[in-house]
C-alpha cells in the first residue's frame, strides 16, 4: 500500500502538496514515512508531464465555455491586462486537475496495490521473511 499510495501522491497536479498528503496519510494508516515519501518525489518528473494536460482538461471541465482557453499566450495576457481574471482561469483549472485526479487516483491505488502485492511477497518470501 505504501508504493501505491506513494504514487498516487506523486501525481497530486498540485505543486508542494506531496510532501503533506504522503506524511499525513503515512502516519495516519501507520505506513512507512520515508519509503512513501521517497516513492513519490521520484514520481515528480511524471507529475511535472501530466500537470499541463490536466490543467487544461480541468479549465474545460470546470471553466465555463465563454471564458478563454488555457493557453501560455493567454495567461500572458491575462496577467498583463487583468491579473484577476489570470488567477481566476487558473484557480479552475487546478481546482478541475485536482478532481480530475481525485477520480483516476483510486482506480490506479487499487490497480497498483494489488498488481504490486504478489511480487512484494515473492521478494519477502526470497529474504526468507514471513508474511501473515
Amino acid at each position: 500500500m505504501t508504493v501505491a499510495l506513494g504514487v498516487v501522491f506523486g501525481l497530486v497536479p498540485i505543486l508542494g502538496i506531496t510532501t503533506l498528503l504522503g506524511t499525513a496519510t503515512a502516519v495516519r494508516l501507520r505506513l512507512n514515512v520515508a519509503a512513501l515519501l521517497l516513492v513519490s518525489h521520484l514520481m515528480s518528473p511524471v507529475q511535472l508531464l501530466l500537470i499541463i494536460p490536466l490543467m487544461k482538461l480541468g479549465a474545460k471541465l470546470i471553466g465555463s465555455n465563454e471564458g478563454p482557453e488555457l493557453t501560455l499566450e493567454k495567461l500572458k495576457h491575462l496577467f498583463a491586462t487583468d491579473w484577476q481574471e489570470a488567477l481566476h482561469l487558473l484557480w479552475h483549472a487546478g481546482l478541475g486537475a485536482l478532481l480530475i485526479w481525485a477520480v483516476a487516483s483510486v482506480p490506479l491505488a487499487l490497480l497498483l496495490n494489488f498488481g504490486l502485492r504478489p511480487l512484494f511477497r515473492r521478494l519477502l518470501a526470497r529474504q526468507g521473511v514471513v508474511t501473515e
